[in-house]
């Protein structure tokens, strides 16, 4: 098999859709979160500063999104089309999601009234948080696997996705974007709500923290596949260690107020588990709890070798200029967040 850089294309191409998602749990992760805390803001004027502080880069952040996406589709077609029907329903509610979301940030500042405001902060909160949750969700599901026959058909019904270990995730998931976005919010606001946030920040590391060490447990004792590899290559067990090290890292950072090193290890745990996740499942891409032969791995499902090295030079052009232009905006719209009448 022709391979680049010591990896063969399939190996190559998975670890470009992984750098892409994580680049999007990344990015997309902290406006998530700060969405899903935005009805703990109760006065008017914090609420616009929450929301104007994400306001520059969240649409930005959402590219990661669409070109892991279109790099899925057209990296593992097979794994693409599996996954999108599988979870037909919860990816339809997270489009609607995600729909609801972007209507509630521009529509909010187009009438004084407060009921309309009010409308559309609960729509925010509600779709950001959805959006979370089935993300957290479906990444569950993976990690736990699902019932995938011979034909690469999903058997079981819409109450499979809700079992214990999947929501678990889901919840994780939520208290990660939530300390995430409160940390990114606390950076970029000062005076009463930057107080408040102090506070808020806090409070969201220890949820946390709990669901860290609930999931972490969980998933030693009832996932046995995702860490099969740590036995094999006892090396690896670097990086759970690293995880833990940066969790506590990010509550020290935050106890002594160093805000910005603790955004950055909350990037780093974001980037660990989204790594450990994808070494978990290696060379898989989806589990079949009814048969491992029904697996579905990335040599199994990868495109042509000529399609995958045309699209790895697509994505050698473009990852670099999309993420030039997420350093571009996040670099003029550093500093605290000021309102004006161009304000949301």
């Amino acid at each position: 098999m022709e391979t680049i850089l010591g990896l063969d294309l399939p190996t190559l191409w998975f670890l470009v859709i992984g750098g892409l998602i994580t680049g999007y749990g990344v990015l997309d992760g902290f406006d998530l979160g700060a969405g899903s805390l935005h009805l703990f803001f109760n006065k008017e004027e914090s609420r616009r500063k929450a929301l104007n502080a994400i306001g520059p880069v969240w649409d930005g952040n959402e590219v990661w999104l669409v070109i892991a996406g279109g790099a899925l589709f057209a990296g593992f077609p097979l794994v693409y089309g599996t996954i999108l029907s599988t979870f037909y329903i919860p990816f339809m509610l997270f489009l609607v999601a995600l729909i609801f979301r972007a209507i509630s940030i521009e529509f909010r500042s187009k009438e004084p009234m407060a009921w309309w405001r009010k409308l559309w902060d609960i729509s925010y909160m509600a779709s950001s948080t959805l959006i979370t949750l089935l993300l957290g969700l479906v990444l569950g599901n993976l990690i736990h696997g699902l019932p995938i026959n011979a034909e690469h058909e999903f058997t079981g019904d819409l109450l499979t996705f809700f079992n214990p270990y999947a929501l678990l995730i889901s919840i994780t998931t939520l208290s990660l974007f939530m300390l995430h976005g409160s940390i990114y919010l606390v950076m970029k606001t000062e005076n009463r709500l930057y107080a408040k946030l102090t506070v808020l920040v806090n409070n969201c590391s220890k949820f946390f923290i709990l669901c860290f060490i609930l999931a972490s447990m969980s998933t030693l004792i009832y996932i046995p596949h995702m860490t099969a590899v740590f036995k094999e290559y006892p090396l690896l067990c670097a990086l759970p260690l690293l995880a833990v090290l940066t969790v506590l890292n990010i509550k020290r950072s935050i106890d002594s107020r160093r805000y910005f090193t603790a955004f950055v290890f909350s990037s780093i745990i974001t980037s660990i588990l989204l790594i450990l996740f994808a070494i978990g499942l290696y060379p898989n891409i989806i589990i079949s709890t009814l048969d491992p032969a029904y697996n579905i791995s990335i040599y199994k499902a990868a495109s042509s070798p000529k399609s995958l090295k045309i699209m790895l030079l697509i994505a050698a052009i473009g990852t670099p200029l999309v993420l030039s232009y997420t350093i571009f905006v996040f670099w003029t719209f550093r500093g605290k967040v000021k309102l004006n009448e161009m304000s949301y």
